[in-house]
């Protein structure tokens, strides 16, 4: 009797461990024969018009009480954090009292044919590097 239990626990052990194999997931700590395939990124499309969508919507980047002027754009890159594409865009600002501002820049993020959005940038961050065009 004891060694029937015995056998029926080592089984049902030894199934439990099959078990948890086939539920690997891509970042699990086995061996890659048994983790799973990561999937496929998204197809990105083609890149959005950026100046067209500034052009119907500069006030979603820009206060329009700021007033921006000399407005540039930098072309569109694939998003890194997500889906959509990203973009940097560059303006003359004032403030609430008239007083210039200087140049303004911002990241938009253009999800699904709209900007979906905007951060302002850091010194760190690579708008500076990039090359922009008037809209």
């Amino acid at each position: 009797m004891r060694r029937i239990v015995v056998h029926i626990a080592l089984v049902a052990g030894a199934a439990l461990t099959l078990a948890g194999c086939g539920f690997a997931d891509v970042r699990a700590p086995v061996p890659d024969f048994m983790r799973g395939k990561a999937p496929d990124p998204p197809a990105l499309g083609t890149p959005p018009d950026v100046k067209m969508l500034l052009r119907q919507k500069l006030d979603s980047v820009f206060v329009a009480a700021s007033q921006p002027t000399q407005v540039r754009v930098s072309e569109p890159r694939p998003n890194l954090r997500g889906p959509g594409w990203t973009a940097c865009v560059k303006a003359e600002v004032v403030s609430v009292t008239g007083t210039p501002l200087g140049t303004q820049t911002y990241r938009i993020e253009i999800s699904d044919g709209a900007i979906a959005d905007r951060q302002k940038v850091e010194a760190e961050d690579t708008c500076a590097t990039e090359s922009y065009e008037p809209v």
